[in-house]
Formats: structure tokens, sequence, C-alpha cells
């Protein structure tokens, strides 16, 4: 199923979903050096983003999200790419600045549409995603 988007971040990634119904705050609710989710009571407390196709509605909290996002990167424990249901400036810039392709605005809400596990590729050069 190929689903048309908006671009955030361009390039192209696959990769298994890691999906969330809850916004992320990427400073205090994701670890840096391991890409775990340490925000108690997060939908995905305890598993990590690194090479997953992160899909959840949006962020939240501190602009130095954008920050952590970059340093999930260099750590090499970034998400693959991320799926929105609307960015926000602190995640898309962190998505920016990560070389991280990042799409939103799905003709399909991908938050009720993306289960877990599938492999999703995300083509933000494009503006669309593909699940398998």
């Amino acid at each position: 199923m190929k689903v048309k988007g908006h671009t955030v971040s361009k390039g192209q990634a696959t990769g298994p979903a890691l999906v969330s119904k809850d916004a992320i705050s990427f400073l205090g609710g994701v670890d840096p050096t391991t890409g775990v989710v340490i925000e108690k009571g997060h939908a995905l407390f305890g598993k990590s983003v690194k090479g997953a196709v992160l899909v959840f509605p949006g962020g939240k909290g501190s602009t130095v999200g954008s920050y952590l996002i970059y340093q999930l990167k260099k750590n090499g424990v970034a998400p693959a790419a991320m799926i929105n249901l609307r960015a926000e400036p602190i995640v898309a810039v962190g998505a920016i600045i990560s070389g991280i392709p990042m799409v939103d605005r799905l003709e399909k809400n991908p938050v009720e549409t993306i289960a877990d596990g599938q492999t999703v590729t995300v083509d933000g050069t494009a503006g669309e995603i593909e699940v398998r």
C-alpha cells in the first residue's frame, strides 16, 4: 500500500514500524546513547528507536529535542525514518539536520493504519510511504 503525504525531510529509508499513539519528547524521553525510550508511562517505554520507522503523532517538549535527534544519529541509534500526523518544528528540524527521511500529513492516519513490525519505506523526497 502506497500513501501520499508531505515531505518534511528528504531521503529514503526502509525499516520495521515502531508505532506510538503518544507524542514523543526527545529531551528526557529517549536515551541519546542507546535510542531506548525512557519516559515512564510512554507507550514505547523500554523499546529502542534504532533502525525503526518511528510512527507517532508528533513531538513535545523542549527545542533541545532537535539536537537530541541529531545525537541519536551521531551515536548510531537513530530511527531510520519518521512519520508524524503533523510535524512540529522541533522534530522537523531534528530530522532535517540529521538526514533522517520524514513525512507527515498522510492521506491515511499512519498511527491507525500501520502496525508495529510492518516493513515501511519512507520516501521523504517524493513525500510518500509504502507499507508491506
